[in-house]
């Protein structure tokens, strides 16, 4: 029996039936319904053309650009799925904190969270704050018909990475001496965080998205009593804060293998698997009552249609026992990847699994 509510308000019934959120929701689907984590981007030249000279973070906050780059993919690839397009920290923006997203680098934080003091710089966010958003996801509801938009937002603990580090890291070692020297001053951080996402989410859910995907990119860099401890309660807050809507709620990480069991605790209807677990053994982790995303390791695209089938293949038979299953990237789509291998690896998944 699904977790997930039948069709409410917030929740079109023209998706409603579509492969993709009876996927979520472990129901029988016509085929495995698939789409791609970056999948409105940087591969796409119909992207670079309309992005050509327009700052990231701008290009987040006009909505006929962001409905025409969400659309792109959909319309391309035949994907089951749109994602929202955005970026983790649109919302951090929003609120008035300092931050930039520099190309080749991305998002650089002027002022970074240090002390309690500087929590002060995190307010409320309200739906006026992001009111583009709104204006944007009505646009593109209107647009896609059947096929559901996936909201999305970044998760309190990779957020919170960006802002205590000041920009992208590869050991955080600012925001773990928090965690572990300062746990009240962590734990605030990331609760106020939390109130911010799911506010981010609800503008989303409420102006029409069908499910949301929280991206927690970072978490990988945990072991899991840290996790459990200094994380998961806030992941918990932001699934809890949307659990009303009725909508899924996919949980993503990078590396976080051994946190599966522990993100779908969370509160999430799907887990995302990245490319070093194979679906069976993430579906034993997970344990029962979720449905599974992944997770075909986006390199594998540049290997030639042969390789990619044959892996395809594999993915696919590790996910035959699954109570329900979203095929994906481990990943997002990488910048250099050839479009119209997308379209044929789409193209692939629906054959194959037709039902």
């Amino acid at each position: 029996m699904s977790a997930i509510a039948s069709p409410s308000g917030h929740q079109p019934t023209a998706t409603y039936d579509s492969a993709f959120l009876k996927a979520c929701r472990r129901e029988p689907v016509p085929h495995t319904p698939v789409w791609f984590m970056r999948q409105a981007g940087r591969s796409l030249p119909e992207y670079l053309k309309v992005r050509e000279g327009i700052p990231m973070l701008e290009s987040c906050m006009r909505p006929e650009l962001v409905t025409e780059i969400t659309l792109q993919p959909v319309r391309r690839h035949h994907v089951d799925a749109a994602i929202y397009f955005s970026d983790i920290v649109v919302p951090l923006k929003a609120i008035g904190i300092d931050l930039d997203i520099k190309p080749g680098v991305g998002p650089v934080v002027e002022r970074p969270i240090r002390s309690r003091a500087d929590l002060a710089q995190l307010r409320d966010l309200t739906p006026e704050d992001v009111s583009y958003v709104t204006e944007a996801i009505k646009m593109l509801t209107a647009e896609l018909g059947g096929t559901p938009l996936i909201g999305f937002a970044g998760a309190p603990f990779t957020l919170a990475s960006y802002l205590v580090e000041g920009g992208p890291s590869r050991t955080y070692e600012n925001a773990k001496a928090m965690m572990y020297g300062d746990p009240e001053l962590w734990a605030d951080l990331l609760d106020r965080l939390a109130e911010i996402t799911a506010a981010f989410l609800r503008v989303q859910i409420e102006a029409g998205a069908s499910a949301v995907q929280l991206f927690d990119s970072w978490a990988g860099a945990l072991a899991p009593a840290d996790y459990r401890r200094s994380v998961l309660p806030a992941s918990a807050k932001v699934f809890d804060a949307v659990a009303g809507y009725g909508v899924p709620r996919i949980h993503f990480g990078v590396g976080t293998g051994e946190l599966l069991g522990l993100m779908g605790e969370a509160g999430a209807d799907v887990v995302g698997v990245d490319w070093r677990v194979p679906l069976d053994e993430a579906a034993r982790r997970v344990g029962p009552g979720k449905a599974l995303q992944g997770n075909l390791d986006p390199t594998v695209l540049f290997a030639g249609p042969e390789a990619v089938r044959t892996k395809t293949r594999e993915v696919l038979d590790s996910a035959a026992g699954l109570e329900g299953h979203v095929f994906n990237l481990g990943h997002g789509v990488l910048p250099s990847t050839d479009p119209d291998a997308l379209t044929r690896l789409v193209e692939y998944v629906h054959e194959q699994t037709a039902r």
